[in-house]
């Protein structure tokens, strides 16, 4: 059930990243009075699960969710429509429109996008604000750090003062801002001294590829919840109380907790709690899965004081024009990473099962949105790359149409089309063949 709700998270977020993408480039073609002749979402090879015609224009959803399209008479796209261009070019036909003209209907698609992200910005902004933890916050009781940190030289208990000299303000943004940066020091304070954390080689690579975060805050074990069969609940604990400890060890954190645990599967421990300003050790015999049944407090609110901003609709609209912006920046960064010597750039290279695994595992329209509007902002971007086939191939010759005066010929753009086609497959079968591989290494 939780796989179905990422799937069709995805799928709505992508019919509607399509649809708004095709529409930029059917409205301006209809401002110049172009003839489209086809708007689809998803591909329609051989056969299209339903299509209708309204104005001269055959609407329709195809089978293969790969994307859509829209068909622009006189245009060389992936219709490949060779008989119509040996014809002579009609008024109504985009190869007959000013080059300034034919420019702005294949930047269509990437302006809605972008415009879209805006959009949804705004919306978000201003009916649920902006609230994050800072750094400052969070070093309260330093970092809990994965293997992949540990291996990197983080310790529990680092707290993160900067970033090459740069203060990161929402935590939740370090591990962003060392791959995207390519940060090579961490100022960090481990116990009570500062101290430069040199980043070693070949951690880029390793980062670009991990899928979570390296590193999440540390907070104490509360007792928020027990499970029906709780050693812990039968031993006398209550919810509140505060673990401490295990025989006498000094342990105040969720996490280490459960890791300690773990070594006493089948044993009599005493467990530390506090309890208001008494402190009390409760004796319990614990099971062969070495688990207390108590469920710890998980609300961050309740440990750290979070930034909140509540937005009125004049202050959404900057900071949605804001959020854009720097989310083409990190964009446009982590595109950079690709040409980088220290990056595999081909292992981290996802399809649409990485896509999807972005989505949560339940229905959350802030969430929901939140995604769709990153999403826009990527599509915009690779949309816009030179590449034939994609609209930034499209511009690219049109620009040096204006440049030169003078137009690639036919032959040549549908050349360059069907190179451009070849790339955009093999990158889509690369992207996808990577999910499958890691699949397969995850369950074999």
């Amino acid at each position: 059930m939780e796989i179905l709700i990422q799937i069709l998270q995805l799928l709505l977020s992508l019919s509607i990243l399509v649809v708004v993408h095709e529409f930029g480039h059917f409205a301006a073609a209809k401002i110049f009075k172009t003839r489209v002749e086809k708007f689809y979402l998803f591909f329609d090879p051989w056969f299209s699960l339903f299509k209708f015609t309204y104005k001269g224009t055959e609407y329709g959803m195809g089978w293969l969710p790969l994307g859509g399209y829209v068909k622009i008479s006189g245009m060389i796209d992936e219709s490949m429509d060779k008989e119509q261009m040996k014809l002579p070019p009609q008024p109504w036909e985009f190869r007959s429109k000013p080059a300034w003209q034919r420019l702005i209907v294949m930047l269509g698609g990437v302006t809605m996008n972008v415009v879209l992200a805006v959009v949804i910005y705004i919306v978000l902004l201003a009916s649920f604000g902006d609230e994050y933890l800072p750094t400052s916050e969070a070093n309260k009781y330093g970092i809990r750090p994965d293997s992949l940190a540990i291996e990197m030289g983080f310790q529990p208990g680092d707290k993160i003062l900067s970033l090459d000299g740069l203060y990161v303000e929402d935590f939740s943004k370090i591990p962003m801002n060392i791959v995207l940066n390519e940060v090579k020091q961490v100022e960090v304070e481990r116990n009570g001294k500062k101290m430069e954390l040199s980043l070693p080689e070949g951690s880029l690579n390793k980062l670009v590829n991990h899928k979570t975060p390296i590193f999440t805050v540390r907070i104490p074990f509360v007792a928020s919840k027990f499970a029906e069969k709780s050693v812990a609940k039968n031993a006398g604990m209550l919810l509140g109380d505060t673990i401490l400890g295990i025989d006498g060890m000094n342990i105040k954190y969720f996490n280490d907790f459960r890791e300690e645990i773990q070594k006493h599967k089948n044993e009599a421990v005493i467990i530390a709690v506090k309890r208001g300003n008494d402190t009390l050790d409760l004796s319990m015999k614990l099971d062969s899965t070495g688990l207390l049944g108590v469920f710890p407090l998980g609300d961050l609110s309740q440990f750290f004081h979070l930034n909140k901003k509540d937005y009125t609709l004049a202050q959404a609209i900057p900071a949605g024009f804001n959020r854009t912006w720097s989310g083409i920046g990190n964009y446009l960064k982590q595109l950079k990473l690709l040409f980088s010597p220290e990056v595999k750039a081909y292992e981290g290279v996802g399809g649409f099962i990485t896509i999807g695994s972005i989505f949560p595992t339940y229905w959350h329209w802030e969430s929901f949105w939140r995604l769709t509007a990153f999403l826009s902002i990527m599509l915009a971007i690779i949309n816009v790359l030179p590449i034939p086939a994609l609209d930034g191939g499209h511009v690219l010759f049109l620009l040096y149409e204006i440049i030169a005066r003078r137009k690639p010929s036919d032959k040549f753009l549908e050349r360059a089309q069907v190179v451009g086609m070849i790339i955009l497959f093999s990158l889509l079968i690369l992207a996808n063949g990577n999910d499958v591989a890691k699949l397969i290494s995850k369950y074999f």
